[in-house]
């Protein structure tokens, strides 16, 4: 599982990740092409008294979710117990055999079959969606999940414009429309099917798994199940209130072209392409932007961008005269209407910035075993909140709320929700902050991050050359570190308040206070025995002379301590450089954060990290050598 490849765009050549891929995109293509020319079938078309127009949509929406209610739980199952590219060919399997009956359904013109084919596809894409989640960490490295999950998730967006794109056009041509969108069903079907036979084998995680038949008991336990890690669950609830928050607008779509924009049924199909076009773009900004690792400190950013550009969304709308329907170029002549186009490309490109680094996250951080179930349970609770989203949306306009009125309730609600979320998991707040110094303050190089370990307990030991190191050192590893901090730092306002929102542990001289140095190692060996990162500054203190200082004693009792409670964590030396001199260090003629630009703007800084030493061979003079060295790379 080679990561040297130069970004996201290569993996399209590995048979790891390509044939995946390219399924999945068949797969989504396949359900929007098949549900939109059924929607303009049904709508233009035909004349069914019991489906009427206004309802069609609504109708073929909730057929298609019911599934993800009713068999998420089981799919999850299978998914841990069953190898993955076996489920894949038999999801393609059965999709051929529901685009057959569509096809049939589509020549007669039956809606009575073709909704039973939206259930059925709402089945195929039930049983898939965990497997196309749990699939990509067995195939890719934690280096390169960002950008698989960034790959998928625009391939899904751009299949499903090209769905709906093809799906409109087909079903519209005299005499041949049904036809055409029977044909092209079930070649979409072959198609995947052919390419899945290309995707790799994926071990089952948990072979052993005893499957619960029963929907209801076994949701409840997969929700149960995703609760036990609390960072995981709260992203879960995070990534479907993005779909709560995206279901709402992809909904108004029409409404808002119409009644709003003055648009004809090409406007709405713009306002779709701007939207999926935004959120592709995000979704592959997520690699550039992380560096290739799983950078949550993105998510805060997509959220704030989400509500700026859905408020200025509102702004941009509600003083739009009244005028005839326009069609496509008439529309685009308009200024005030590229104002509005840009929020919503903005808009859906920070939900692409939100998404994908919570993918990734849960990903990672869920217990390979259980994966599949906890993706089972993401896809439950995506459902119910579109469903609740379609149900307030249509509360709030029987209220007689406007569209644009609506989209600022959902600005509003995003940014509430957003903020109770950073705040029952500090992590996401915490690595904005990390991402914003290392990115907008300072020009950041880490070298040798491949040395942070990904699993298990370990001790990083770093020089102490300025009030934010700790920061710095956050933004270098994708996993959370607790950090070991002279009890005096959490004095400093601002600060202060960030490292006990990280949880860092303070620790004062024995002494000083007895109580609080006891009480700083006990809490750091509980941290190696969770199988944690705990970082130290084995100076004791910031740098006052921009020289490396030697090391006290402390890291030795912590190896101690760990060892003795059969912990065997190694420690990772490492060396933050060009530092000294920056705002938030000292200086040799007066103290840290005084002229802020001393420096200059977006000074380099580095970090250099080393290999790990096994603990009992760590000595405080060896371990203050290894630094020195890295140091000395500059």
């Amino acid at each position: 599982m080679s990561d040297t490849h130069s970004n996201q765009f290569a993996l399209l050549r590995q048979r790891r990740f390509a044939p995946f891929f390219w399924t999945q995109f068949a797969g989504a293509a396949n359900d929007n092409l098949f549900k939109f020319a059924f929607t303009v079938m049904v709508t233009y078309q035909l004349r069914v008294s019991w489906l009427p127009p206004t309802l069609a949509g609504l109708a073929i929406g909730a057929l298609f979710i019911l599934p993800f209610l009713l068999f998420s739980a089981t799919a999850g199952q299978l998914t841990d117990k069953i190898e993955k590219t076996r489920i894949i060919r038999f999801v393609k399997n059965l999709e051929i055999a529901i685009m057959l009956l569509a096809a049939a359904g589509f020549v007669a013109a039956s809606a009575a079959v073709l909704l039973g084919c939206v259930f059925l596809m709402g089945l195929h894409s039930t049983l898939f969606g965990p497997v196309k989640f749990a699939y990509l960490p067995q195939a890719l490295t934690e280096r390169e999940l960002t950008g698989g999950n960034g790959m998928v998730e625009m391939g899904t967006f751009v299949a499903i414009l090209l769905g709906n794109v093809a799906g409109g056009l087909l079903v519209a041509l005299p005499g041949v429309g049904h036809t055409a969108v029977a044909v092209a069903c079930v070649t979409l079907a072959l198609a995947g099917r052919l390419v899945a036979q290309a995707i790799p084998l994926a071990p089952a995680t948990d072979p052993g798994l005893t499957v619960n038949w029963n929907p209801v008991s076994e949701t409840w336990r997969n929700l149960k199940l995703a609760h036990e890690n609390i960072v995981v669950f709260r992203s879960l609830l995070g990534i479907s209130w993005m779909w709560f928050f995206g279901a709402v607008f992809l909904s108004q779509f029409p409404s808002f072209a119409k009644q709003v924009l003055h648009g004809d049924e090409q406007v709405a199909s713009l306002l779709l392409v701007v939207f999926s076009v935004g959120i592709g773009v995000g979704s592959l900004l997520c690699e550039v932007l992380s560096r290739r690792h799983v950078e949550i400190g993105l998510v805060p950013l997509g959220a704030i961008g989400m509500s700026v550009f859905a408020v200025d969304l509102y702004f941009a709308s509600r003083s739009l005269p009244d005028a005839p329907v326009m069609a496509l170029a008439m529309f685009l002549a308009q200024g005030a209407h590229w104002r509005v186009m840009l929020d919503l490309l903005l808009l859906s490109l920070f939900a692409g910035l939100y998404s994908v680094p919570m993918y990734a996250l849960i990903q990672m951080r869920s217990q390979p075993t259980h994966r599949a179930r906890i993706i089972a349970a993401n896809n439950i609770l995506n459902a119910l909140f579109m469903i609740a989203s379609a149900v307030l949306a249509g509360a709030l306009l029987s209220a007689g709320f406007t569209v644009p009125q609506i989209f600022l309730f959902t600005a509003i609600a995003n940014a509430i929700v957003a903020f109770y979320i950073f705040m029952l998991v500090p992590e996401y707040l915490l690595r904005f902050v990390a991402w914003v110094m290392s990115r907008c303050i300072y020009r950041y190089k880490v070298r040798g991050d491949e040395h942070i370990p990904t699993a298990g307990a370990a001790i990083l030991a770093c020089n102490h050359v300025s009030f934010v190191d700790a920061v710095l050192l956050m933004a270098a590893s994708p996993r959370p570190i607790y950090f070991l901090m002279d009890h005096r730092i959490f004095r400093i306002p601002v600060l202060g308040a960030l490292f006990r929102l990280a949880k860092a542990i303070p620790v004062a001289p024995q002494k000083e206070d007895p109580a609080t140095y006891e009480a700083a190692f006990e809490r750091a060996a509980q941290v190696l025995r969770e199988g944690d990162l705990l970082a130290i500054f084995p100076e004791g203190g910031i740098t006052r002379d921009g020289q490396l200082q030697p090391f006290k004693g402390g890291i030795m009792k912590i190896i101690e301590r760990a060892q003795a409670d059969g912990v065997d964590a190694p420690v990772v030396p490492m060396a933050l450089t060009h530092l000294w001199g920056s705002f938030f260090s000292r200086i040799e003629q007066g103290g840290a954060m005084v002229r802020p630009f001393r420096r200059g703007v977006w000074s380099r800084v580095g970090l250099n990290v080393g290999p790990g030493t096994a603990a009992a061979r760590v000595q405080p003079e060896a371990l203050r050598a290894q630094v020195a060295r890295l140091l000395a790379r500059g």
